[in-house]
């Protein structure tokens, strides 16, 4: 597998310049790739924070909610903390963001 090397019409090899040109725009792709996956790993997540807060109110308590959930306990309360520190609609935004950059 030959890396950094992109077809060509002609036989001529890349410069040093267009193969660090080429280089670079692969990297900033992927940067660009793992930002808008963040960023739908972290809407999902809140969503999922939400989801379990609302289980948390049907069973009652932490405890009932864990048992019905099959999740422990500490992760009842990290998707809680998750709840009360995130502002309405930031993951939202966060995503728009991650999607609109360039």
């Amino acid at each position: 597998m030959i890396l950094g090397m992109s077809v060509q019409s002609s036989d001529k090899p890349l410069s040093r310049k267009q193969r660090l040109q080429e280089k670079q725009r692969r990297q900033l792709a992927v940067v660009d790739t793992v930002d808008k996956a963040e960023a739908k790993v972290r809407k999902a997540e809140v969503e999922l924070a939400g989801a379990v807060a609302e289980a948390v109110q049907v069973f009652g308590d932490e405890q009932s909610a864990s048992e019905g959930l099959d999740m422990p306990v500490a992760a009842i309360r990290r998707f809680l903390d998750m709840v009360r520190d995130e502002p309405a609609g930031a993951g939202e935004v966060a995503e728009e963001e991650a999607v609109d950059s360039p």
